[in-house]
């Protein structure tokens, strides 16, 4: 069944409980799979979910279809909404510039021989805020600058954030490549 998204929209706005649901269901799976991205925990990451959709439900007005998709509109919200929940969790970003180098180097053979559930696993063991600033620039596309004013920190501790994640998920990488 084909879905109009903008009779969905203006069904919410009207603060119609099934429009809601069908708004939901359509957007869940990838929502759900952005917040697992961030939040470790399942349970949490569900009510990071929840409590993002409350927030697309109660500021659905201000969604401007000619400002951009429904998608990337719910995206952010949600997106917004797990950093809210990490803030709360203290997470400390670490500054130590001077270990930046440059790009790691990652060989294709072995990112090749590895599956996206192996990488996402592997990114899961990387520390809190490395995991949370590789995210945001790799899988979102965030620039340093955007990430920086996001997390309140500085834009040379958000790159050295994402050259320490390449060098640890490279370093991971290698060792099962070793392992096999």
């Amino acid at each position: 069944m084909e879905v109009d998204l903008r009779t969905l929209v203006e069904g919410c706005k009207k603060n119609d409980r099934k429009a809601q649901a069908l708004l939901y269901k359509n957007f869940y799976v990838a929502m759900s799979t952005l917040c697992t991205r961030y939040i470790d925990n399942q349970q949490d990451a569900m009510q990071v979910l929840n409590d993002g959709f409350l927030k697309v439900f109660k500021n659905i007005d201000a969604y401007d279809p000619f400002k951009g998709s429904l998608y990337t509109w719910i995206r952010k919200i949600i997106i917004n909404t797990a950093l809210d929940f990490l803030k709360k969790q203290h997470i400390e970003y670490a500054s130590n510039l001077s270990d930046i180098e440059d790009e790691p180097f990652i060989v294709n053979s072995a990112v090749q021989k590895i599956d996206a559930d192996e990488l996402l696993v592997k990114i899961k063991q990387l520390p809190a805020a490395t995991q949370l600033v590789f995210n945001l620039f790799t899988a979102e596309g965030f620039s340093h600058s955007e990430i920086a004013e996001m997390l309140g920190i500085s834009e040379g501790t958000s790159k050295w954030h994402v050259s320490d994640a390449r060098k640890q998920l490279k370093q991971l990488i290698v060792l099962k490549q070793i392992r096999l």
